[in-house]
């Protein structure tokens, strides 16, 4: 259970941290705990997105605030993102004829500004907020494929579209990044006509993208629980690397369903944490 301490014996630096209950840190169960989300979280984004819904729900189980959480989950999350993606460096190319240079940079830009609207989110209206936007994830893991099937046999959309979808998940990404892998296969899918197998490769890398400039952000802004992010890294590195190996051999309908049992049991405990 959460309890009151010093900001100096908890470790935590001044600034938004110290004005909420602090997570008892430091034992082996905290470790464990953090270490294992972290792990889960880093396979899950190196298979198919979501990974956030693992390590999320273990920093709030602990006694921190959302918002705080968010932060720390993303800045946690950036070196198994960076390793899926080093382990899928020889699959990357241009997706609808643009450039993979060119959507890094308009995630990078989008991730800043995500991260920017989050610093100034209080805590208790991103509590409200965040089940939504989980809802929203789960939504367009459950419909997406068959979603951009409908639209493919209708329309066409252009490269100008592309960019601008890039940028909303971009800031997608910065803000909150529950499920912005999720989406951005399905709009890659949408979009440029991918499979999701294809998209393995630029998917990790915008995560990744996305995650470094809200990390920037977040550790400027004071808003990273040390004491928890430092081993969520640590078993979010190994479960991306075991991530993006068995990525390359695992059924895509067994990850699809997992992520899917996995974000809509997160959608119902959100909801019920904000509203009950």
């Amino acid at each position: 259970m959460p309890v009151r301490c010093d900001k100096a014996r908890a470790g935590f630096p001044a600034g938004p941290l110290s004005r909420y209950r602090r997570p008892v840190v430091g034992s082996v169960l905290h470790v464990a705990l953090v270490a294992a989300a972290g792990f889960v979280g880093g396979a899950m984004n190196a298979l198919a997105g979501g990974g956030t819904f693992a390590t999320l729900p273990s920093l709030l189980a602990i006694g921190l605030p959302a918002n705080i959480a968010n932060a720390t989950s993303n800045v946690a999350l950036l070196p198994g993102a960076a390793t899926s993606a080093w382990a899928f460096r020889d699959e990357l190319g241009p997706l609808a004829g643009v450039p993979v240079a060119t959507l890094a940079a308009i995630t990078f830009a989008g991730g800043l500004v995500g991260s920017l609207l989050l610093v100034m989110t209080p805590s208790h209206a991103f509590d409200v907020i965040i089940p939504w936007l989980v809802l929203y994830a789960f939504v367009v893991l459950a419909f997406g494929k068959r979603a951009a099937a409908w639209l493919h046999e209708r329309i066409t959309i252009g490269r100008r579209t592309l960019l601008t979808a890039q940028a909303l998940l971009g800031v997608y990404g910065g803000y909150f990044g529950g499920g912005v892998g999720l989406m951005t296969t399905a709009t890659y899918g949408l979009l440029a006509g991918h499979t999701p197998r294809e998209l393995f490769a630029p998917r990790t890398l915008m995560l990744a993208i996305a995650n470094a400039a809200a990390a920037i952000v977040f550790v400027v802004a004071g808003m990273v629980a040390w004491a928890s992010c430092l081993p969520m890294m640590a078993g979010a590195i190994l479960g991306g690397w075991a991530g993006a190996r068995v990525g390359k051999v695992l059924p895509a309908p067994a990850v699809r369903v997992w992520t899917l049992l996995v974000t809509g049991v997160t959608t119902v405990v959100f909801f019920w944490r904000a509203y009950h």
